[in-house]
């Protein structure tokens, strides 16, 4: 299935399916920062929100990483993922720098598969390739319970519906 989305007014072609809220949420695999392999059974009993972007070297990724941040301190048995195509070393480098210890990072660096499953592959435009922006919110049992994808990739999601998902 394709959607569009835009970026900066122009329109780009994302691929899969993208999870809508009453699902189950497709397993995959990525990569953590110490390069090892990480699923999303690794997280059962837990509820998750998947904050999904192409870098954290654009201000917009790296102030939605920032807001998750801040917001998953006071979240119980929940974790925040923050999914994109950056290396795991950048991710790490990105989150130290910033003293952002309240979210799990994840690269789709050996789980580009994942960009389909979830209905987030970029397939046109300058950024065809990485992920297009969006929000998925997780019970503890892998049902979806919130999804965004985020019309504009330069706009932030909305932080207060993927919040308000989970009380």
């Amino acid at each position: 299935m394709s959607h569009n989305v835009t970026l900066k007014g122009h329109p780009v072609e994302v691929l899969g399916d993208f999870p809508a809220a009453g699902d189950k949420a497709p397993g995959f695999r990525l990569v953590a920062k110490d390069l090892a392999d990480v699923s999303l059974a690794d997280f059962t009993g837990k509820r998750k929100i998947l904050n999904i972007f192409p870098s954290v070297d654009t201000p917009v990724c790296a102030a939605s990483v920032r807001h998750f941040n801040q917001d998953a301190a006071g979240l119980a048995n929940t974790v925040v993922l923050c999914i994109s195509a950056d290396l795991p070393f950048a991710q790490a480098r990105f989150c130290g720098a910033e003293g952002l210890d309240n979210v799990v990072t994840l690269s789709t660096l050996r789980g580009a598969d994942f960009l389909k499953h979830y209905g987030v592959a970029l397939a046109s435009g300058p950024l065809a390739g990485l992920a297009a922006r969006a929000v998925v919110v997780l019970d503890e049992h892998d049902h979806v319970k919130h999804a965004e994808l985020v019309p504009e990739i330069t706009q932030e999601p909305d932080y207060d519906a993927a919040l308000a998902s989970l009380r």
